[in-house]
């Protein structure tokens, strides 16, 4: 085959270091369009960001040149910077881990509805639910004390 053929697409979740409740609802939405901004300048595609005060979730597609490892460590790395000098939030970080789950192109849809009522959702499920649920699904194994 004379070209390559690709669509790859990671629904990412990540929380505050300590899962500390900083991300205010008065900067989140601009918070979001950073981070939306951070991925299309690392060359991927923000297909949708959102999250409360506590994580965020994204949906990403990526080319097959992207090291997913590296790609996460910088837009955490200038997503943090961005909270230090723009909302003066000396004590902000991401918390080391994140998780990463591939998702189909049908998908897609569902996968960033799920993304825009990220508030709603949480009114019922904790962040630590949420993510056995998707490790669940996933058919990752993990170990409990790994997840706070």
């Amino acid at each position: 085959m004379p070209s390559t053929f690709l669509a790859l697409h990671y629904h990412i979740v990540f929380s505050t270091k300590d899962r500390i409740p900083l991300i205010d609802a008065c900067w989140r939405e601009r918070l979001h369009e950073y981070l939306g901004g951070t991925v299309s300048g690392l060359g991927g595609f923000a297909q949708g960001v959102g999250g409360v005060t506590d994580h965020v979730h994204l949906l990403v597609g990526l080319k097959a040149t992207h090291c997913l490892a590296d790609f996460m460590r910088e837009l955490k790395k200038a997503s943090s910077v961005w909270v230090h000098e723009e909302i003066k939030l000396r004590e902000f970080a991401w918390q080391e881990g994140y998780g990463a789950f591939t998702v189909s192109p049908t998908a897609r849809p569902q996968v960033q509805k799920y993304i825009a009522n990220q508030a709603e959702h949480h009114r019922v499920k904790s962040f630590r639910e949420e993510l056995v649920e998707f490790l669940k699904k996933a058919g990752v194994k993990y170990e409990d004390r790994y997840l706070d």
